[in-house]
C-alpha cells in the first residue's frame, strides 16, 4: 500500500526546474505480464492471450495480450466472461518470479541507456532528464534508445513512453498512445492536448474520485481545467487537489514522503484451509512476508491490524499496538494475542494482514525492552533465503501450507521472494 502525503500546503513541496522544458520521462511495458508470456512461448505470439491466477472461469484476468484487448478483454475480466468474447483465448497461468526476472533485465536495459530515478511499479519506471536531455531533439533520442535497449531483452517486449514538464504529464502522455508508442506533452500543448480525454484517463482518478467530480457537476476536462485552485482543494479534500491544479498546468514539483505507511497482504482460503486452523497458519505466513518487506525497505511497524471474511460475508478486524518493531517473532506473538479474539465460525474465506505506522530507520525510538537478539535471527533467516531459495528456512507454524498463499504481483510493487 502506497502512502499518502500530509502536507497542508504545496510550498512543502520542492520545486525542481520551471515548466517551460522536458524534465521527466516515464515508461509504460505494455501489456507486461502478456508480453512476457509471448516472449518465452513463441507459440502464443500473435494470438489472444489472458493471464490468471487461478485457472476457474469464477477466477479473473491479470493481464491480457493486445490481441485480447481487440475483443475487449482487459484486467478485471471474469475468466468466464471472456471466454465468451474471444472463443479463441489462450489461458496462461501467471509465472510470477519470471515476471519479476524480466523487470530486473529491463530495469537493467533502461539504466544502459539513462539512470532510473524511480520504479512506480513493476511495468512502470520514471526517468528524471537533465542537461542536453531535456532538449526536444535528445529528449526523442534517448526515448528511441531505451526502446531498442528493451527489444534487446526480448522482441516481444514493447513499451510506451512520455515526456513531459512533470512527471505526473509524462505518465498520462505514455497513456495517450499504446501500443509501442511515444507523446510528447510540452508547456505550448496545454491545456489544449488534454482537453479530449475522459476524467478517468487522468492518473489519480477512478471510479469513487469521478463520482465525487459528477457530485460537483464536473464531468469532462474542460469542466475540470477550468476550475480554480481553490475548487480543487475543496473536491480533493486537501493538497492533493492543490497539486493537481499545479501538475495539469506542467509544473514540476518533488512531493515530500508522508510517513503513515503500510503494509499488507491478503488471500482467499482455497477450500482445505477454510478451517481456523487453515486461517492462522496462511495469516501467519502473510504476516512473515510483510516482515521481509519491513527489513528490506529499512522499516519499523508499530501496529498491526488482522481482518477476516467468512463465507457468509461476516467480516470481522482488529488491530494492536506494539513497540516499534520489525523482527518476525515479535510481529508472530502480536498475531497470537488478536487470533485469541477471533470469532469462533466455521468457514473463513478471506484473510488480511496490514503492518500500520511505519517509520524509518532514522526516525525511530530506541527502546531499553528492544530484543536485538531476535532481529538477527530474523536477518540471519532472510539472508539463508536469499542466498539458497526461498522456504531454505522458514517457522514451523507454515510447515503444512509453504504452497499456498504464493507471492503476487500487484502492479504498484514489486515483490521480494524471500518467504
Amino acid at each position: 500500500m502506497s502512502s499518502s502525503p500530509q502536507a497542508d500546503s504545496i510550498e512543502q513541496d520542492q520545486p525542481i526546474q520551471p515548466a517551460n522544458s522536458y524534465n521527466w520521462l516515464f515508461i509504460d511495458l505494455n501489456s507486461y505480464f502478456a508480453s512476457v508470456e509471448q516472449q518465452i512461448q513463441p507459440l502464443l505470439r500473435k494470438k489472444p492471450v489472458a493471464v490468471c491466477a487461478v485457472m476457474a472461469d469464477s477466477s479473473a484476468c491479470i493481464a491480457a495480450s493486445y490481441e485480447a484487448k481487440a475483443f475487449g478483454i482487459k484486467t478485471g475480466t471474469r475468466i468466464g466472461d471472456a471466454k465468451r468474447m474471444c472463443p479463441g483465448l489462450i489461458l496462461v497461468k501467471a509465472q510470477h518470479e519470471m515476471y519479476v526476472d524480466y523487470h530486473q533485465k529491463i530495469t537493467e536495459a533502461i539504466e544502459r541507456c539513462h539512470p532510473i530515478t524511480s520504479v512506480h511499479s513493476i511495468d512502470e519506471v520514471a526517468l528524471r532528464l537533465s542537461g542536453r536531455d531535456r532538449n526536444e531533439e535528445n529528449a526523442l533520442a534517448l526515448a528511441h534508445d531505451i526502446k531498442k535497449s528493451i527489444y534487446s531483452v526480448g522482441s516481444e517486449l514493447g513499451c510506451s513512453i512520455g515526456i513531459s514538464t512533470n512527471r505526473f504529464l509524462s505518465k498520462l502522455a505514455s497513456d495517450m498512445q499504446k501500443p509501442n508508442g511515444l507523446i510528447l506533452l510540452s508547456q505550448r500543448d496545454l491545456p489544449h492536448k488534454l482537453l479530449h480525454l475522459k476524467l478517468r484517463d487522468i492518473p489519480g482518478i477512478g471510479s469513487k474520485m469521478e463520482e465525487r467530480l459528477h457530485r460537483h457537476n464536473i464531468r469532462d476536462m474542460h469542466q475540470l481545467l477550468a476550475l480554480d485552485v481553490h475548487s480543487m482543494r475543496e473536491i480533493w479534500g486537501g493538497i492533493w487537489g492543490e497539486r493537481m491544479h499545479k501538475w495539469l498546468r506542467g509544473n514540476d514539483f518533488d512531493v515530500e514522503n508522508g510517513k503513515n505507511k503500510s503494509f499488507s497482504h491478503e488471500h482467499v482460503l482455497p477450500p482445505n484451509l477454510r478451517n481456523p486452523d487453515g486461517a492462522f497458519a496462511i495469516a501467519q505466513k502473510l504476516l512473515l512476508k510483510g516482515a521481509v518487506r519491513l527489513r528490506q525497505h529499512h522499516l519499523w511497524a508499530s501496529r498491526l491490524y488482522v481482518g477476516l471474511r467468512y463465507i457468509d460475508q461476516y467480516k470481522w478486524s482488529q488491530e494492536i499496538k506494539m513497540l516499534e518493531c520489525q523482527d518476525s517473532l515479535t510481529l508472530l506473538e502480536a498475531l497470537q494475542l488478536i487470533w485469541k479474539d477471533v470469532p469462533r465460525r466455521s468457514a473463513p474465506l478471506k484473510v488480511n494482514i496490514a503492518l500500520l505506522n511505519l517509520i524509518d530507520d532514522k526516525e525511530r525510538t530506541f527502546s531499553l525492552f528492544e530484543n536485538t537478539k531476535r532481529l538477527r535471527l530474523s536477518q540471519a533467516v532472510d539472508s539463508l533465503n536469499m542466498r539458497y531459495g526461498r522456504n531454505t528456512v522458514y517457522f514451523g507454524g507454515v510447515h503444512n501450507i509453504k504452497a499456498a498463499a504464493p507471492t503476487r504481483i500487484a502492479f504498484s510493487s514489486i515483490p521480494d521472494f524471500t518467504v
